[in-house]
């Protein structure tokens, strides 16, 4: 996947010849994505950054820059703020979710390039690439798969790795 990866309506993420289930947002796929809508943005978007917990995962074999979180990480979600979708030290005087979390979802957060460049207020926060639910339940509007699947497809990531997700 130093090329690229894709998503699709179907559930499935494709790497090459490779389809693995994934979970998308649980109002689907959309070219229109909003804060809050629980809309997987269509787009193509460049993997950032891994962010994850090495108390659960040791290292990553990958080829993106990987940072391990810490108690106090957050995101910011609140479209009024300066920090909007953007990471944050908690706590943090406007409205942000926790990255460091009890369950296994963000043991593993890729940072996908959605609305960073420029960051435009409202028009969706932390849009992920992370760790699925049992049963592959529905995301906020980010991409989810199995732990054993996100170790296999982080060794074949790059820096201009694209997950470009179809509507």
């Amino acid at each position: 996947m130093r090329g690229n990866s894709s998503v699709s309506t179907t559930g499935k993420l494709s790497t090459g010849a490779t389809e693995i289930p994934c979970a998308l947002g649980r109002s689907g796929i959309a070219r229109i994505k909003r804060e809050g809508d629980g809309v997987t943005p269509a787009g193509q978007w460049p993997m950032r950054r891994i962010l994850y917990r090495a108390d659960r995962i040791g290292q990553l074999d990958c080829h993106l820059p990987a940072i391990p979180l810490t108690r106090n990480d957050g995101w910011c979600d609140a479209p009024d703020d300066d920090a909007y979708n953007g990471q944050v030290d908690l706590p943090y005087p406007a409205s942000a979710e926790a990255l460091w979390r009890d369950d296994p979802l963000y043991d593993i957060i890729v940072v996908l390039g959605h609305n960073d460049d420029p960051v435009i207020p409202g028009k969706g926060s932390a849009i992920f690439f992370h760790i699925a639910q049992d049963g592959y339940l529905p995301t906020e509007g980010c991409v989810a798969i199995a732990l054993a699947d996100m170790r296999k497809v982080l060794r074949q990531c790059g820096p201009q790795t694209i997950m470009e997700i179809i509507e």
